[in-house]
């Protein structure tokens, strides 16, 4: 994958990310900016977004923002046109995870996972593609996972919301080509604070042993499929899920 700054046409490019306080997401922001996009990050941690934007100046700003809330959604989208006056690239990652036997799983912890992976998703992409759509040009992505493409056993609700979101994504490729572009792009095992925290460093290790490559991915590795995917480079890439899982799902 080219280094940063590689992408020439994502230099001006207004870039929306959601989730974009830690991990993938903060990482994704940090290679855009490199690439001279004009970014904003969406996150409802209201703390770790004022610690980003005081970090990364390069940024345009931050919004806190649920994206499971249509409310706050709209608020935060009429707040990124206040501040670059649309988008041309959505991604929408934020998500959550809960480690849990599925007999376990209480109805509201259900509804909170499906709301933030996949309602999240539908919302932010709704707001997203209506401005795209005035000026008929635009990339839409979501973080999927490979768990939406294969079962892992106690994690039913963000199983569920992932496989969601990449029939989704194939959807809106299908209904508003060819001006834009649509992808789900899946990792796999990711080192993120949200995998730390699920995770004791035995589980870990013994994760790592049933990769190929034997390794969690670095945040910045799906930032840089997030950028080529961005980018005119893959101008005939859209309706695909694109795993990047260091061979697991093979």
């Amino acid at each position: 994958m080219p280094g940063p700054g590689r992408y020439e046409d994502l230099a001006g490019k207004r870039v929306v990310i959601t989730g974009g306080a830690s991990g993938i997401g903060l990482a994704t922001a940090r290679r855009f900016v490199s690439e001279g996009s004009k970014v904003v990050v969406i996150d409802r941690n209201e703390d770790a977004l004022d610690e980003v934007l005081s970090n990364h100046p390069g940024l345009v700003g931050g919004i806190v923002a649920d994206v499971s809330c249509p409310d706050e959604v709209r608020r935060a989208f009429r707040e990124v046109d206040a501040l670059m006056g649309g988008l041309d690239v959505l991604i929408a990652n934020a998500g959550i995870s809960v480690r849990k036997p599925f007999l376990e799983i209480e109805y509201e912890q259900w509804v909170q996972v499906l709301g933030v992976n996949l309602g999240g998703v539908f919302l932010c992409a709704q707001e997203a593609i209506r401005r795209m759509q005035a000026q008929r040009s635009g990339v839409v992505l979501f973080t999927a996972s490979t768990n939406g493409m294969v079962a892992h056993p106690l994690y039913a609700d963000y199983n569920a919301s992932k496989a969601g979101v990449i029939l989704l994504a194939k959807t809106l490729a299908l209904e508003f080509a060819p001006w834009l572009r649509v992808n789900a792009v899946c990792p796999g095992y990711v080192m993120t604070p949200m995998q730390e925290a699920e995770y004791t460093p035995e589980m870990l290790e013994e994760v790592n042993e049933k990769i190929p490559l034997k390794r969690h991915a670095r945040p910045e590795e799906v930032a840089a499929l997030f950028a080529f995917l961005a980018s005119a480079e893959s101008s005939y890439i859209t309706g695909q899920y694109i795993a990047i899982d260091g061979g697991e799902t093979a």
